[in-house]
């Protein structure tokens, strides 16, 4: 069987939160109804008995039998926790980071009202008195503005000079609408203070805030520290599953029964797309410009347009039997026209949101260079939009095809969203008429997590 290829990638420290297992193309406006979908390690729990690993590896000696068990363990419990250790941790430390951020603008603020008042201290002296002087500027300015109404209202409605200077004071706080330092300094105790008053109030304000962006600071290189320590398990872990993978590989000779060796291979396959464990924000295959791409050769591809000899051009529906097409297959990440059709894929994957099943679908089947758009709608509208742009779909399974889950239609032990569908791809077609599907979506640790599923009155999405 050929080698998997995927997509490369980086981690990074954007993770969107309270995002349900939607699987759709864009933020709706208002909110959006959570979904049914178990969490990731609800659905390892509830995963059908079809795939009884025990059962299968009987007659194997003990010590392939535990390799194997242990890199099932690996894939599919121990490098999804830590992919979602290190989820939790990158949130955490992106919070903290904004707030030291925030807390060191708060600071730099205040310093700049400081230095200010200083500056008019040094030139004017620490008596002067900036409420009289602003009153006096809104006088002149009303006298000689649409504004002599107001100041003749203000003034005939004033019982004393106190009172007139008073609501003067008053409409200039107003008209300035100076949010500094100072004037909330001045504001928290209830008086027109003079500068040298406000300028101790100022530097007070100063070593609080100051005070307040050390903490965060600390905090904020604590958890980040702590998002690297996680970093590091991960990629720890995901070595030691390449190490042990490498291993049965060597060993994959010793297995005899037909039912070993396919639980061999779930297993090569998950340790596989563990070993890519991701936070989905970059985009593969990304086709910027939407400019058509005709039927021209690229290189490492072959033709983009011309598909095997024994596959269809670009039917919308029919039967596959037979279907002999390679995975991967033959069209260039981020292909505007493939396999005698339009692919729909105009800007990558950009317009689908992170840690949704429909950017999995996305990136993996660019990864294995077959036909994906950029605009193929929630889980559930794939098919339709497929079929409208030239894709085979059928209810036919191989290798490579994307899997569509109608709205509120069974997956194995969980039922796809109500509103929005599902998409898989499938891994690895078994001889039960089951299929093995990696996938992603907000409930699951890691996008392409595994699980094996009915592969009857599915729709499947070919080239």
């Amino acid at each position: 069987m050929k080698r998997l290829r995927y997509a490369r990638t980086t981690m990074g420290l954007a993770v969107v939160a309270a995002m349900t297992f939607a699987c759709g193309i864009a933020v709706a406006a208002g909110p959006v109804p959570q979904a049914d979908a178990a969490t990731y390690s609800e659905l390892r729990r509830k995963q059908s008995s079809k795939y009884n690993l025990d059962a299968q590896l009987a007659g194997v000696s003990s010590s392939l039998a535990d390799q194997i068990k242990e890199l099932e363990d690996l894939s599919t419990n121990r490098i999804p926790a830590a992919q979602q250790a290190l989820n939790d941790a990158q949130q955490k430390a992106a919070q903290a980071k904004d707030a030291a951020d925030a807390a060191a603008e708060r600071l730099e603020a205040a310093r700049k009202d400081q230095e200010d008042l200083e500056a008019k201290i040094e030139q004017t002296g620490a008596d002067y008195d900036d409420a009289k002087e602003a009153v006096a500027e809104m006088a002149r300015d009303s006298f000689h503005t649409s504004d002599t109404s107001q100041l003749m209202a203000v003034i005939t409605n004033s019982n004393s000079t106190e009172d007139f200077v008073g609501k003067m004071q008053a409409d200039a706080a107003v008209a300035r609408s100076k949010a500094n330092a100072a004037n909330s300094a001045a504001v928290e105790l209830n008086t027109s203070m003079n500068r040298r008053q406000r300028l101790a109030a100022i530097k007070d304000q100063v070593a609080q805030l100051k005070s307040q962006a050390d903490e965060q600071s600390r905090q904020a290189q604590q958890v980040a520290a702590d998002a690297q320590a996680k970093q590091r398990e991960l990629e720890a872990l995901q070595q030691q599953g390449n190490q042990r993978r490498a291993e049965l590989e060597s060993r994959q000779g010793e297995l005899k029964s037909a039912a070993a060796r396919e639980a061999a291979d779930i297993v090569r396959i998950q340790s596989e797309l563990a070993s890519q464990a991701q936070n989905n924000t970059v985009n593969a295959g990304v086709n910027t410009s939407g400019d058509y791409r005709g039927p021209s050769s690229s290189s490492g591809g072959g033709s983009a347009a011309a598909p095997p000899a024994s596959v269809p051009s670009g039917g919308s529906s029919g039967g596959a039997s037979g279907m002999n097409y390679a995975v991967p297959g033959n069209c260039p990440a981020g292909s505007g026209f493939c396999y005698g059709h339009y692919t729909g894929n105009t800007v990558g994957g950009s317009a689908y949101p992170a840690r949704q099943c429909t950017l999995w679908a996305y990136q993996r089947r660019s990864a294995l260079s077959l036909p994906v758009g950029s605009y193929m709608g929630n889980g559930g509208d794939w098919d339709n939009t497929a079929r409208s742009l030239g894709y085979l779909v059928n209810g036919t399974p191989h290798v490579g095809a994307v899997m569509v889950f109608e709205r509120g239609q069974r997956v194995s032990s969980w039922t796809a969203n109500a509103l929005y569908g599902h998409v898989a791809v499938v891994e690895k077609v078994l001889g039960n008429g089951t299929v093995l599907i990696s996938e992603g979506g907000t409930g699951m640790a890691v996008q392409g997590a595994t699980e094996i599923v009915s592969a009857a009155g599915r729709s499947f999405i070919h080239y």
